[in-house]
């Protein structure tokens, strides 16, 4: 199967269509899930707190492990020998710039959670600390190491580990940008049935009780501001009815899809913390904020890998751990699913090593900012007398930012400012929550696509009904519990995922080898060969050619076809099948297509690009914008050099030299993993089954 440069990865046989298992078990398993909360409130509490009870008191210890693991693996990867690996084909270049991919991963990976905490944590880790006695300069500090803890490294390694998993498979290989995909590599064509299925299910129910429990979080602490501003009424109507404004605005962002509604929702996002922060920075004590800031700083990096650790083994608070590390170790293992395939989503094209380094040190350094500025300016207002304040926030969460921020000047405007973010939060968590639903319940051709926009549609009202449902009966706390629940067993699957992925990344080592190994084999080909001993003058001339598209037919007709049909005819006469497609003239591109009899297919194929006519080209050539260049793709996408120009010899020599080289590739790979199968079989890039 061909691998085109305009969707750069192998498309699926199926139609975009629904799933109709994942789709309609994660529906019934909502409905019934969100029936008991509302109509069987306190039995279905009991039961969920009895659950979450038992997995924190067995399993504390457990998520304490997985989370450093997770860190540690992405890291070692990113500075291993296969950081420099495209999250697609190797031609592949970034879709958004550093700026704007920056506000979305940020916007998707932390939203209302933020504004939601970062008054909150601080204050009740400063006023009620687990050990220790609160209210002191000591517990101030400690207060600002353990937020950092809970919103530093240690959650995003979760995220860059399904990030970068999920677009390695996707982009680079083909299949479907979904939580299976990951698991190729343990489980093969397995993935399409029971157990792919079961793990993508469990992922959909994770994304949407996950967002649901963050808008109903949000969707509370917004009525307090409205309340607080123009005396609207806290009540289950007022919240119903922001619930539905906010996923209207949603579902209208997620059919614009991630390239314009999602995008500029999260770049004015960005846009607008930034301005708040700063505000609070400089009407605040500046000086103090700024010390505070290198020092919490400091604290968080000498005290990381002893805090991560820190079991509390001897006297443990049981209770602290259970609504603190614990919830929120079980919380970001849970929302990985859903951060994980949106960073996947915007990330194709850059490097592992980038992609790890920029979605571990971007969110850091923002959130070590608002969160030691917002935190540390609230915990002084509580250390100089506002301790009404602090129980306030203690007491009622929902209520902190807005009492906060009535110590700062222009209260109103500060407010307004604070509310609108909200809602963009809301809004992007939404959009981009509805966005991989969708895509998790689809079929879908090419990963770098999304379903059509009435199942984005679909979804976002999905999210709004168990949003207004829990509100209404009370059950937004038992929804947070089973989001928490559902961490433990991806947490398990998280451990497959890093498996998978290294395994993959092991072949991917072993096709750059085997070309490093088949280069003699080259070199020795290419003296006897025309390329070798090429006039001068000829290559000089085909240096400074730059042909029209009608030159480029006419090399495909003339010279690219009659080479692939002596190497097919080689072939063919030594037992192996080779196909070439785009004979009948209607394709954009010419490949030729060796089947190895149940190993990895031997794809060369040649893809025509357009290109800026360079300035310093003879007058003759400067009437026309641009010229032609004749590629060569292999199965990892684009090699990035030209064949035009080259006499039927030459392309030939260079059919064979990387012929040869998948030959040493499949060699190796068998020697090293005694024939196990490729990241993705030829067999399994079709419907499943």
């Amino acid at each position: 199967m061909s691998t085109s440069p305009a969707s750069d990865t192998s498309p699926l046989d199926q139609k975009d269509r629904i799933n109709p298992l994942v789709f309609y078990g994660s529906v019934f398993v909502i409905v019934l899930f969100s029936l008991w909360a509302m109509f069987f409130t306190e039995s279905a509490g009991n039961v969920i707190y009895a659950v979450l009870a038992w997995i924190s008191n067995s399993f504390g210890w457990f998520y304490f492990l997985a989370v450093v693991a997770y860190l540690v693996f992405v890291i070692a990867i990113a500075f291993s020998r296969y950081g420099s690996i495209k999250l697609g084909p190797d031609h592949a270049e970034p879709e958004f710039n550093i700026v704007t991919w920056a506000a979305m991963l940020f916007s998707a990976g932390i939203g209302i959670d933020l504004i939601f905490y970062c008054i909150v944590e601080p204050v009740t880790q400063f006023m009620q600390p687990p050990v220790g006695e609160g209210g002191s300069v000591e517990a101030a500090r400690e207060a600002m190491k353990l937020t950092f803890l809970h919103w530093g490294l240690s959650g995003w390694g979760i995220y860059t580990l399904v990030g970068m998993s999920l677009a390695f498979f996707s982009y680079r290989h083909g299949l479907p940008l979904t939580i299976r995909s990951a698991l190729y590599p343990i489980f093969g064509k397995r993935i399409y049935g029971g157990v792919g299925n079961t793990v993508d299910i469990a992922a959909v129910l994770g994304t949407v009780f996950g967002v649901a429990t963050s808008l109903g979080i949000g969707i509370i602490q917004l009525n307090f501001g409205l309340n607080y501003m123009f005396g609207i009424p806290e009540s289950t109507l007022t919240q119903a009815i922001l619930a539905v404004g906010i996923v209207v605005f949603a579902a209208i962002s997620a059919v614009t899809g991630v390239e314009k509604g999602i995008r500029r929702l999260s770049e004015f996002n960005m846009l607008l913390a930034v301005v708040l922060v700063l505000f609070v920075l400089i009407a605040g004590d500046t000086r103090f904020l700024l010390d505070a800031f290198v020092m919490n700083m400091g604290d968080y990096i000498a005290g990381f890998v002893p805090m991560s650790f820190d079991t509390y083994a001897f006297d443990p608070p049981q209770k602290w751990l259970n609504a603190w590390t614990v919830f929120f170790w079980a919380w970001w293992i849970a929302w990985g699913p859903f951060v994980g395939l949106f960073l996947a989503r915007i990330s194709r094209g850059r490097t592992i090593r980038t992609f790890v380094a920029g979605t571990l040190i971007l969110p850091l350094t923002f959130m070590m900012a608002w969160m030691s500025i917002m935190g540390n300016s609230a915990i002084d207002l509580v250390m100089n007398g506002a301790t009404e304040f602090g129980q306030q926030a203690v007491g009622n969460p929902g209520s902190a930012i807005y009492l906060f921020l009535e110590n700062f000047p222009w209260t109103l405007v500060t407010t307004v400012t604070v509310t609108v973010l909200a809602i963009v939060f809301f809004v992007t968590s939404g959009d981009s929550g509805s966005l991989v639903l969708s895509n998790l319940t689809c079929f879908i051709r090419d990963p770098s696509t999304d379903a059509p926009a009435w199942m984005r549609i679909v979804w976002a009202s999905v999210i709004g009904v168990v949003t207004v449902a829990l509100l209404s009966t009370d059950g937004l706390e038992a929804l947070q519990s089973a989001v928490v629940i559902m961490g433990l067993p991806f947490a398990f699957v998280l451990f497959l995922m890093m498996i998978g992925l290294f395994r993959a990344l092991k072949v991917e080592g072993m096709k750059a080898a085997s070309s490093r190994d088949a280069l003699a084999g080259h070199l020795s080909a290419r003296t006897s060969s025309p390329r070798g001993h090429t006039n001068w003058t000829h290559r000089l001339s085909r240096a400074i050619s730059f042909p029209g598209r009608k030159q480029v037919t006419q090399f495909i007709e003339e010279v690219a076809r009659p080479a692939f049909s002596d190497v097919r005819s080689a072939l063919s006469e030594k037992g192996h099948e080779a196909v070439i497609e785009g004979e009948d003239g209607e394709q954009e591109h010419l490949s030729l297509t060796v089947d190895l009899g149940g190993e990895e297919d031997f794809s060369y194929q040649l893809w025509p690009r357009a290109c800026a006519m360079p300035s310093f080209t003879i007058r003759a050539q400067r009437s026309r914008s641009e010229y032609y260049r004749l590629e060569v793709h292999l199965r990892e996408g684009g090699l990035g050099y030209d064949v035009m120009g080259y006499t039927r010899e030459q392309l030939i020599e260079d059919v064979v030299d990387h012929f040869e080289s998948h030959l040493q590739y499949l060699h190796l790979r068998r020697e090293t993993t005694g024939g196990t199968g490729d990241v993705r079989g030829e067999e399994d890039s079709g419907e499943p089954t």
